[in-house]
């Protein structure tokens, strides 16, 4: 079931759903969701010559991305056909009873900007300021501003509680991330092999 805003508002009063900071909800909650901000730092893939990306072969993952810091007035351009990583200003602890769902702006999707790619799906037990996957498949650059509200969040009730939250969980790779963190996929596909 997802929670409405006045079941998000309650959860939020309780301190069963954390958000810090605690954004302006007369502004950032809307009938099922809460609005999120963008954060000031974007992971850039730079361009190189390398051949490929192997996901068992850390070594190709290495001097691929390069963190850049804008403030609050600066413009981060994504340009067509760039893939880039960023962060929300808002920190979110999600309960073991509920879940979260990341959906991007229709406003921002209307002009290209895709915020994530697959990964919109929040645990149960999550901790951290969430992780944005920007793209622009658009045919213009845009500009995004740190502060601009640019996702969404909703949350769901599970059937009952799980048994061990996200960050209670040994396999959990993005444990209370605070900036955009680069892939971690060879730490999955190489568990368990000799």
């Amino acid at each position: 079931m997802i929670l409405s805003d006045r079941d998000i508002k309650a959860k939020l009063d309780s301190g069963d759903i954390k958000i810090t900071p605690m954004p302006d909800l007369g502004v950032a909650l809307g009938t099922m969701s809460v609005d999120f901000r963008l954060g000031h730092e974007f992971m850039v893939y730079k361009r190189t010559e390398q051949p490929y990306i192997d996901v068992r072969q850390p070594d190709t993952l290495e001097n691929l991305t390069e963190l850049i810091r804008k403030n609050n007035d600066e413009a981060f351009t994504i340009h067509p056909g760039e893939f880039v990583l960023a962060n929300t200003i808002e920190r979110l602890e999600i309960p073991n009873d509920l879940a979260g769902r990341l959906e991007g702006k229709s406003s921002l999707g209307r002009l290209g900007i895709v915020i994530h790619s697959t990964a919109g799906k929040f645990d149960p037990g999550f901790m951290g300021n969430p992780v944005l996957e920007l793209s622009n498949i658009g045919v213009v650059p845009v500009k995004l501003y740190p502060g601009m509200r640019i996702c969404q969040f909703v949350f769901e009730e599970l059937t009952s509680p799980t048994t061990k939250g996200y960050t209670e969980r040994a396999g959990s790779k993005y444990k209370v991330q605070t900036q955009p963190l680069a892939s971690k996929i060879t730490q999955e596909i190489n568990e368990g092999q000799d």
